[in-house]
This record gives structure tokens, sequence and C-alpha cells, in this order.
């Protein structure tokens, strides 16, 4: 026998018609804008269950987020990286807040914003009691990187629950599984991270029924 790493197991997680229909139900409820924080301090207390969405700039951060709420422009989407300069609230539903955290990276706004912007995010993970969940992006086309690693290392030094949500799945259909395996491979010794990884599409829906009956368990009794 050979001494290569095992890999993890491209099994997804599995979800039955109630399942996915509680998600529907949910994610079609309304929801609300509450603030955009330039502070952690500045966010409301965290008294229902709640979601981060975060990941490098223009990873579709906004536009999955739009995805699942179904509405086109709850989240502001655009194609210059760091549109997102605050943490972004929502309520869904008073049962679930979702956060849409500013990109991380290359973005196209001053220094001190890029430099701000860590601090921020750092902040927010470890000062938010009630955060069930961090969603963090990743772009299928490019795959995990060095700033990607770097916040995970930080999220486990936190113990701060993280699951790989990858983005633009539908752009790289002849290599799916191929990016799928080998991010869950990455995934091995990261204490804070689900071992398995979602692929999604906003543009093209894949994923997005399966994300909101996932999310859906997390939130608050109606």
């Amino acid at each position: 026998m050979g001494d290569e790493p095992a890999s993890v197991s491209l099994a997804q997680e599995t979800f039955d018609e109630a399942q996915i229909e509680r998600g529907r139900h949910l994610f079609a409820q309304a929801c609300a804008f509450l603030l955009g924080a330039n502070e952690a301090g500045q966010l409301p207390p965290s008294k229902i269950p709640e979601v981060a969405f975060i990941g490098r700039s223009n990873v579709g951060k906004s536009s999955l987020v739009n995805a699942l709420t179904g509405r086109n422009a709850l989240a502001r989407t655009s194609n210059t990286p760091g549109r997102t300069r605050q943490i972004n609230l929502f309520s869904l539903a008073d049962r679930l807040y979702l956060a849409d955290l500013p990109g991380y990276g290359y973005a196209v706004v001053p220094k001190h914003e890029r430099e701000r912007w860590p601090v921020l995010i750092e902040s927010y993970l470890k000062g938010r009691p009630n955060l069930r969940r961090t969603a963090l992006l990743v772009d299928s086309r490019h795959g995990l990187k060095d700033v990607d690693r770097s916040l995970m290392s930080v999220l486990d030094a936190a113990a701060v629950t993280y699951q790989i949500v990858l983005t633009k799945i539908d752009k790289v259909k002849s290599r799916r599984e191929q990016i799928i395996q080998a991010v869950s491979d990455e995934l091995i010794g990261h204490p804070a991270a689900f071992p398995t990884v979602w692929p999604t599409s906003a543009a093209q829906g894949d994923g997005i029924a399966e994300l909101r009956a996932g999310l859906a368990a997390l939130a608050a009794a109606p």
C-alpha cells in the first residue's frame, strides 16, 4: 500500500423534499436591509441566528444573496471588485440574519480602505455570538488562494464554523468534480471547516435550493 493522503469524499449534503420546501419557504419571506456598518460595534445585538457571506473581491457574494432570496437587487452587485465596503446586514423574516461582508484581496479602492477591511472582518467574526455559520465563497474558476487559506486559519483559531461555497460552478462544467475534490482535500486539518463543499451558480440556480435548505436548518423557529 502507498502512503498517499486520503481524499475527502465528494459526497454532498442531501436534503429531502420537506427540507427543500422549508428552505424555499423561508427564503421567500420578507428580507429587510437593516444597516451597513463600518465597524462591528455598529451592528445590532445578535439575537437570532446569523449567517455570514465572505470571500475574495468579486467572488459573487451579493449575487448569491440575491439568488437565495429571489430578489435581483437586495444586495448590490457590480463587476468592479470592492463594491461592498461595509458589513451589510439583512433580516430574513426575523428568523435569520444574513451578513454580506466586504470582499478581501484585490479591490479598486484606496489603500486605507483595503487595510481597514481585514480588521473589520476579523472583529466581526470574533464578536458575533449568534453567528451560526460562515459561508466562505470561492470562485470555482480559480479555487482556493493564499488569502482564502489565511482567513481559514483565522476562522480555525477563533473556532468559527465555516463552509466552503463554490460560486460560478456553471463556468467550469468539464472540471466540476476535479475542482470540488481539490478544494475538499484542502479541508483536511481545518477543525472549524465543514467537510462538504457546496457548488453553486447564482446565474443558473445550481445548488441554490440545497443551500437554502441547509441554512434554513440554522434559523430560529417561526
